[in-house]
């Protein structure tokens, strides 16, 4: 026989007295007298359900003959009683409770309340996981292709007939994307010219050449850093914001109502922001390209040179094909960007954390992209010899 858990020996009219008799005949009695609510049950409910899971009788009774009063905390200890005692096959039954806690209690059934089971996870191993990834991965590019088989499309058809643009959604957008974007492009663009100045002059400075830091300067940050840094400033900024705006639009069904009123969610949303990013990228990056050369041009003065010769060495080194070579770079960027970020809004699926998720794969897959393409103009303008 297990021993018995100590009750509660002090009566409390305002309070819950109640004890557990010994088994007798297979029978174990709670016998409950006084308030039965959330401030009486505290030592009550866990010892009467340690009690019913590990004693050897089958059958248990809950003498309420005595209860003075009974709400929701009441009547959810009763329940997790019964539910216990059926996960143990053990009876449990009720006697002497008013009517009106009676009506409450037949209001709820414990198969409405199954116990929570613990799901014992297996281990997924190596093998499986590469699968797996390699799959999501496969799924992901060929919807990836579909969308910008659609997008291209839908641009074909939008220049075809420029009035289905929804151009107030345009101008809106681009407001976003290129001028709120100003001071936070203005800021790092500044520093990188700035960072890269002091760091290329250390070197420079040991062979005599200090005069070609502005050359460095010039040809980095025209080709490469300028229009690289505005692109992923973008994704971060612009390529989540498209991801959580369309992603919400998903969760709440506008995307179903658009399809349901016959609109194409692409034309009807995808087109403005990318035809804004497309325009206003290459404005960004001339805007960072322009403070990238005045952060190295503080340094530059700062080195003991004057500021017409960092203006004269900027105008020898760098050509047509760099300054071009650059802006190409940062139209296909703003498209990437925009395009990735309103596929992953329109990939969302529902749950607390779907927009969320749907925003940080924006971000990663847009700064991705601007790499890989990044790369692919490397090797592009090294063969061509631009």
């Amino acid at each position: 026989m297990n021993p018995m858990p100590p009750t509660d020996p002090r009566p409390d009219p305002q309070g819950l007295h109640w004890s557990l008799s010994e088994p007798q005949a297979g029978r174990l009695v709670l016998k409950l007298q006084g308030r039965m609510d959330a401030t009486t049950l505290n030592p009550c409910w866990p010892k009467a359900i340690h009690t019913l899971a590990t004693t050897s009788a089958q059958h248990f009774l809950i003498d309420a003959s005595e209860v003075t009063y009974c709400d929701g905390a009441g009547i959810g200890m009763i329940l997790d009683l019964r539910r216990t005692g059926a996960s143990r096959q053990r009876s449990v039954e009720i006697a002497g409770l008013k009517d009106e806690f009676q009506q409450l209690l037949d209001a709820f059934h414990v198969q409405d309340f199954p116990l929570r089971t613990q799901v014992r996870r297996h281990p997924v191993h190596l093998p499986a996981q590469v699968g797996e990834a390699a799959c999501q991965l496969w799924r992901d590019t060929r919807a990836q292709i579909s969308y910008l088989g659609e997008l291209t499309v839908t641009l074909a058809r939008a220049c075809r007939h420029p009035r289905q643009v929804r151009w107030g959604d345009f101008w809106w957008v681009a407001e976003n994307v290129g001028v709120d974007a100003l001071p936070i492009v203005a800021l790092i663009s500044f520093l990188m010219g700035l960072i890269l100045a002091f760091q290329a002059s250390i070197p420079m400075r040991q062979f005599g050449a200090d005069i070609y830091v502005a050359d460095l300067i010039g040809l980095v940050i025209l080709r490469e850093l300028g229009p690289l840094m505005s692109a992923i400033i973008l994704a971060g900024r612009s390529g989540s914001s498209f991801a959580a705006e369309i992603g919400t639009m998903k969760v709440n069904e506008e995307i179903n109502a658009l399809t349901t009123m016959g609109l194409d969610p692409v034309a009807f949303l995808v087109v403005p922001r990318v035809l804004a990013t497309l325009i206003m990228m290459p404005l960004l990056t001339l805007f960072a390209n322009f403070m990238g050369l005045v952060g190295g041009a503080v340094v530059f003065v700062m080195n003991g040179f004057p500021l017409i010769t960092y203006y004269h060495e900027i105008v020898n080194i760098v050509d047509l094909g760099d300054f071009g070579g650059g802006l190409l770079k940062s139209f296909v960027f703003g498209v990437l960007v925009a395009a990735i970020g309103c596929l992953r809004g329109l990939q969302t699926r529902t749950g607390a954390s779907a927009v969320g998720i749907s925003t940080t794969r924006a971000v990663v897959s847009g700064i991705l992209l601007i790499i890989i393409a990044d790369a692919v103009f490397s090797v592009v303008y090294y063969a061509l010899g631009i």
